[in-house]
């Protein structure tokens, strides 16, 4: 049910009808600025807010000046789908549209055409938004505190993997100019350098100069110790032929630094590879707990880990990473 507010005429006191009222989020670091109109596009008010509890207890106290109820809340348009204040405005059967910057910025040729950015003025922009086309963007789902757990550590262990990526592409590009027999050892493996038994090697022999002098017993127990089962002898001895074939260097100094180099990159690539596991673990974890799981589950190829990310996007449908 839509909010309206009983409108007077100035100086009457005669109600002339009820008039329906939308509120626009123009959101930043430290502050919001805010605007509500009617049905007709009229401002009825505008603010800036401070991104703090006081901030969101004034516009919550301005939205209520203007008609809103628990049964009939004034719904919200606003660039983000996440945060504080989206958190606090969704709790309640509140409506709240993630407008994508994008089409705000296409919305915004209609009220100017200088296309100057204003924050009050693009406040007043997603206001009229949802005004004009609300059947056209798709609210925030009134999801569980559970359902979104499930999405924070889908998208959370999603993010890990890419930022794994980029680290793990830093130090392939490194040792590409050092060290291209270390890219070559663990080329045909799943995960290539992210593999535990990859990064044991590169710990212990950074440099082409130490991973020739590696001795088959340490390259088979560096390899157990990161996991590995199977053909361990084999293997190993493959990596050492590969250490010790003649291949262009870089001058010794110059080789020692970029060994330095790459165990600094392999810290990182260490903690995001820890990253991603801890975040898989959390977000199976509390995938399975879901009440959907189990019919996720049922389908063919689908894990826990994938269940959960499916599970992330069917619930952030309406608004999809609108920040990245």
């Amino acid at each position: 049910m839509r909010p309206r507010v009983l409108a007077f005429e100035n100086g009457t006191g005669e109600g002339v009808g009820y008039m329906d009222v939308f509120c626009g989020i123009d959101w930043a670091d430290g502050h919001h600025d805010i605007a509500l109109v009617d049905d007709t596009g009229k401002l009825l008010a505008k603010c800036r807010i401070n991104d703090d509890l006081d901030g969101y207890r004034l516009l919550l106290d301005l939205l209520a000046e203007h008609g809103d109820t628990a049964e009939a809340p004034i719904p919200g348009a606003i660039e983000t789908s996440r945060g504080l204040l989206v958190a606090t405005l969704r709790q309640g059967p509140r409506k709240i549209y993630a407008v994508n910057p994008m089409a705000a910025s296409r919305y915004r040729d209609r009220h100017g055409v200088s296309r100057k950015k204003s924050d009050p003025g693009d406040a007043l922009v997603l206001a009229n938004i949802i005004r004009t086309d609300e059947p056209m963007h798709r609210s925030l789902p009134a999801d569980t505190d559970l359902a979104q757990d499930v999405a924070v550590l889908a998208r959370a262990q999603q993010d890990a993997v890419w930022s794994r990526q980029q680290v793990a592409n830093q130090l392939r590009s490194l040792l590409r100019e050092c060290f291209p027999a270390m890219i070559e050892a663990f080329r045909d493996k799943p995960g290539t350098l992210t593999r535990p038994d990859a990064r044991r090697v590169l710990a212990v022999a950074p440099t082409p100069a130490l991973a020739a002098k590696l001795q088959m017993w340490k390259l088979t127990a560096m390899l157990r110790r990161a996991g590995r089962r199977r053909g361990i002898e084999a293997d190993a001895e493959r990596i050492q032929q590969l250490f010790r074939q003649e291949a262009p260097r870089q001058l010794p100094l110059v080789e020692d630094a970029m060994g330095t180099q790459a165990r600094a990159l392999l810290l990182q690539l260490d903690a995001a590879c820890e990253a991603v596991d801890d975040l898989a673990r959390a977000a199976e974890d509390a995938f399975r707990s879901h009440p959907d799981a189990a019919i996720m589950l049922s389908f063919p190829r689908i894990g826990p880990q994938v269940g959960a990310r499916i599970l992330g996007e069917i619930i952030g449908a309406g608004s999809p990473r609108l920040e990245g």
